[in-house]
C-alpha cells in the first residue's frame, strides 16, 4: 500500500512543479521597458519589452504607463573577438 502511495505522491508532485521561465531579455537590442501590471490586491504582473535602440526611444513609450527603461544586461555588444593564435608546426 505505501508503494503505490509514495508514487500518487511522486506524480502529483511533479505535475504541480511549475515550469521554468523562458529568458525575459532579448539580447539584440540594447534597452528593454519593464512594464509592470496592476492586479486586485497587488496581485499583478510585469514583462520586459526589449525591442528599443535608445533610452529615450524607451522612455517615449513608457511615458504615461507604469513602466521604466533598463539597459538590456544581456545585449550582446560588439566586442573584438580574441585572437587566435596560428597553429605551431613542427
Amino acid at each position: 500500500m505505501r508503494l503505490p502511495l509514495l508514487t500518487v505522491i511522486a506524480i502529483a508532485t511533479l505535475q504541480a512543479a511549475t515550469p521554468a521561465s523562458a529568458q525575459r531579455y532579448d539580447p539584440r537590442y540594447p534597452v528593454c521597458m519593464h512594464v509592470y501590471t496592476g492586479g486586485i490586491r497587488g496581485g499583478g504582473s510585469d514583462w520586459f519589452d526589449c525591442s528599443f535602440t535608445s533610452l529615450e526611444q524607451c522612455r517615449a513609450s513608457a511615458s504615461g504607463r507604469a513602466a521604466s527603461c533598463d539597459v538590456n544586461p544581456y545585449y550582446a555588444y560588439d566586442q573584438p573577438q580574441p585572437r587566435r593564435r596560428p597553429k605551431r608546426i613542427d
